[in-house]
C-alpha cells in the first residue's frame, strides 16, 4: 500500500482537522457510487484505512515510527494490553464467577494511569563525532498531552461523565446458562473501553484522545567513545502517558560511519603508511593522519617492512571515562623502487660492497633487499 500521508494528500505534520478535511475530500472523489473508474473502489478502501490509522494519535505514532509493520497484521490481537502470561491465563478462565482477583482485578488496572510507549530513533553520526562526542539536534514525532484539555479528552468547560452502561465500574456482567449450571461472565464495558467514563463533548484538538502528535526538537548529548549499536536513553521523551500516567522514554540507537583511512578496533585505531626504502633504512620524521589532526611520527632507523609503530593516546576514548584513551597502531609499508638511475645504482653497489665481506665483484644480489632492488632491472 502507498504511504498513508500520500493517499490523503497531506504532509506528515498535518493536524487532525487537516486530516479530516483531506479524508472527506478524497473519499468523495473515489467513492464507488460516484467514481466508476477501475480501481476506484480499492483506492476508496485504502483511503479509509489511511484515515483510520492517521486519525488515531497512537496508531499514527506507531506508523510514523515503524510504518505498516508497527500496526500489526490484520486479525492479530493487540498484545500490548494483555500484560504477561498471567493476564493471558486470566483472560480465559477468570471471566467466570464474579468479583475477586479474576479479570475484574486485571482489567480494572486499565482504568488507572498508564505509562506511555517507549520510542526508538536511529541516528547516523560521523567517525570523529563518535570519538569525541557531540551535541546533536533531532526531530521526533511523538504523542504529547493535549494542551487544550489537559489530557482529559473533553472539551474545555466540560469533563468526562460516568458511563451509564457499566455505572462507572468499567465492566459488565453477563449471566450464562450451561449444562453445568449458571455462570456470570465479566467483560470489559464496550461503551467506555473499561475506563468507567465517557466523553460526550470531546476536545476538538485531540478528538477526545487526550493526546496529540507533535514533532519535537530535542538536543541530545552524544558522549565520547560511542560505537555502532550504542543506545542512548532520553528519559521522558517517549509518548505521553494515558490518564495521567508518566511518559515513556526515547532510545537513540547510533550507527557510526566508516572513516576512509582510520579503522577502529575497540579503543585502538588502525592505519597504514607508505615510506620509501631510504626512509626505512635511514629513519625519518613524517606527518600522519590521526583523529586529532596531523601528528608527527618518528620512523626509526632500520624500520622493517610490516613493522607496527604506535602513537599513544591517539585512539578512542573509553566510554564513560574520556580521559582514558586507546592508542593508534600504524602499519609501515616499505616501497621498493622498480627503476632507478645509473648513478643511484652505483651508489647502492658501493653501499652493498661496504657491508659485504666479499666485495662488490662477488656480490650477486641473489637475496634480501638487494635482490629486490636489482633483480629485475640490473
Amino acid at each position: 500500500m502507498a504511504d498513508y500521508y500520500d493517499l490523503l494528500g497531506v504532509t506528515r505534520d498535518a493536524d487532525s482537522d487537516t486530516l479530516k478535511r483531506a479524508y472527506r475530500r478524497m473519499a468523495r472523489q473515489y467513492h464507488p457510487d460516484i467514481n466508476k473508474d477501475p480501481g476506484a473502489e480499492e483506492r476508496f478502501k485504502e483511503i479509509g484505512r489511511a484515515y483510520e490509522v492517521l486519525g488515531d494519535p497512537q496508531k499514527r505514532a506507531r506508523y510514523d515510527q515503524f510504518g505498516e509493520a508497527g500496526l500489526g497484521g490484520a486479525g492479530m490481537p493487540d498484545m500490548g494490553d494483555m500484560g504477561g502470561f498471567a493476564d493471558l491465563f486470566e483472560t480465559f478462565f477468570s471471566g467466570f464467577g464474579g468479583s475477586g482477583s479474576g479479570p475484574a482485578g486485571a482489567r480494572s488496572q486499565r482504568r488507572g494511569p498508564q505509562q506511555g510507549d517507549d520510542l526508538r530513533y536511529d541516528l547516523t553520526i560521523e567517525f570523529k563525532q563518535a570519538v569525541f562526542g557531540q551535541e546533536r539536534e533531532i526531530k521526533i514525532p511523538h504523542l504529547e498531552t493535549c494542551d487544550n484539555c489537559g489530557g482529559s479528552g473533553a472539551k474545555a468547560g466540560s469533563g468526562p461523565s460516568t458511563c451509564s452502561t457499566c455505572a462507572g465500574a468499567g465492566q459488565v456482567r453477563r449471566a450464562t446458562r450451561t449444562p453445568f449450571g449458571s455462570f456470570t461472565q465479566v467483560a470489559e464495558c464496550p461503551a467506555c473501553s473499561g475506563s468507567g467514563q465517557v466523553i460526550s463533548d470531546p476536545c476538538g484538538s485531540c478528538g477526545g484522545q487526550g493526546v496529540r502528535q507533535v514533532r519535537k526538537k530535542l538536543r541530545i548529548n552524544i558522549p565520547a567513545g560511542v560505537d555502532t549499536g550504542t543506545r542512548l536513553r532520553v528519559s521522558g521523551e517517549g509518548n505521553a502517558g494515558m490518564r495521567g500516567g508518566p511518559s515513556g522514554d526515547l532510545y537513540v540507537f547510533l550507527k557510526v560511519k566508516n572513516h576512509p583511512k582510520l579503522k577502529r578496533d575497540g579503543l585502538t585505531i588502525h592505519t597504514e603508511i607508505n615510506v620509501s626504502y631510504l626512509q626505512a633504512i635511514l629513519g625519518d620524521t613524517i606527518q600522519v593522519e590521526t583523529v586529532d589532526g596531523p601528528t608527527t611520527l618518528e620512523i626509526p632507523i632500520g624500520t622493517q617492512p610490516n613493522s607496527i609503530l604506535t602513537l599513544e593516546n591517539k585512539g578512542i576514548p573509553k566510554l564513560g571515562n574520556p580521559v582514558a584513551r586507546g592508542n593508534q597502531s600504524i602499519l609501515v609499508n616499505v616501497n621498493l623502487p622498480k627503476r632507478f638511475t645509473d648513478e643511484e645504482r652505483v651508489l647502492l653497489e658501493k653501499l652493498a660492497a661496504h657491508y659485504s665481506a666479499k666485495g662488490p665483484q662477488n656480490h650477486h644480489h641473489n637475496s634480501g633487499l638487494f635482490s629486490r632492488l636489482f633483480g629485475k632491472n640490473g
